[in-house]
């Protein structure tokens, strides 16, 4: 069977007319020869959306936006997915705008609720989140900073101002002296730290006698340490608290009166008869050294004896 020449045409016209419309669909994100399913989401902003944009599931391109139209009643945008998974997407999913790479475009990510059970069918409508890129994350978190940065600046230019109003000519005269001042302390430290090197080195010998002899007198301390520690020092002791004991006692006694030395100091009467017969016993032996033939009387012819005489208190010197 031929054909004729205008059936001919009229099939190219008409194969013609199919691709534009397919390849047309095509570039708007739709794709004629592939059973998509349609899902909705809106947005209050699609942060540069575009139509084609890819949707992934964990990462696995499953689809693409088909259109994004505006809602003249609630001004808020109604994005079109077309999905093509096997994979059951529940009603509640959601479809979160994000950032795939810092140069590239807004994507879509379809997070599962695996908790709801209701599989959801081309035409509902999925819940609707935006995540924060990498630009747009830092340009939040410089903000503050950005604010901080600025006062920092103000506070420093205020100290700087304060600063240049307190160093005058001649505050910077004194400081300038003062500077002056100070290094030629230190130059004089260096020269001082010098002789005491010098002086170090000249007495090193002797500085290490010294230790040496440091060393020994610690080791011999050591070693009486070691011996005092080694007596048996407990009868010692013991012996010496009886010793107190008994002085306590004693000391005791003779403040109650007790023997001898306590009645001496106690009975006044004793002691004013000692004092008394202490007193006759040295006129006794003044008036002995003095006077002795009073007491000892030799004579070989029968001489008198002279009458006693008892001692004044005058010739006692």
């Amino acid at each position: 069977m031929k054909l004729s020449r205008e059936i001919k045409t009229a099939i190219l016209v008409i194969s013609a007319i199919l691709l534009f419309i397919w390849g047309y669909s095509f570039l708007k994100g739709k794709d004629l020869f592939i059973n998509y399913k349609s899902f909705y989401v809106e947005y209050q902003n699609v942060e540069g959306l575009s139509v084609s944009a890819p949707i992934t599931l964990n990462g696995l391109n499953i689809g693409k936006v088909s259109s994004i139209i505006i809602d003249n009643k609630t001004g808020k945008l109604v994005v079109e997915l077309q999905v093509k998974t096997d994979f059951p997407i529940s009603k509640s999913s959601m479809a979160e705008i994000y950032s795939s790479s810092l140069i590239g475009g807004k994507q879509i990510a379809i997070i599962l609720n695996k908790d709801d059970k209701s599989i959801a069918v081309s035409g509902d409508y999925l819940k609707s989140s935006s995540k924060l890129g990498l630009t747009e994350s830092l340009s939040q978190q410089m903000e503050p900073l950005k604010d901080k940065i600025e006062k920092l600046l103000d506070n420093a230019n205020v100290m700087l101002e304060s600063v240049n109003s307190v160093l005058d000519a001649k505050t910077k005269e004194n400081l300038k002296n003062s500077l002056a001042n100070l290094n030629e302390t230190l130059i004089e430290f260096k020269e001082i730290s010098k002789s005491t090197n010098s002086m170090l080195a000249e007495n090193k010998s002797k500085i290490g006698n010294t230790m040496s002899n440091f060393e020994k007198t610690s080791a011999n301390f050591s070693k009486v340490s070691d011996s005092l520690a080694k007596i048996n020092i407990g009868p010692t002791v013991k012996s010496l608290e009886n010793t107190l004991a008994n002085v306590d006692k004693m000391m005791t006694e003779m403040q109650s009166g007790k023997g001898t030395m306590g009645k001496l100091m106690k009975d006044e009467t004793m002691y004013n008869n000692f004092t008394k017969s202490s007193k006759e016993l040295e006129l006794l032996l003044q008036d002995l050294r003095l006077h002795p033939t009073r007491y000892v009387n030799v004579s070989l012819f029968g001489k008198k004896e002279k009458p006693y005489v008892a001692p004044t208190k005058d010739s006692i010197k």
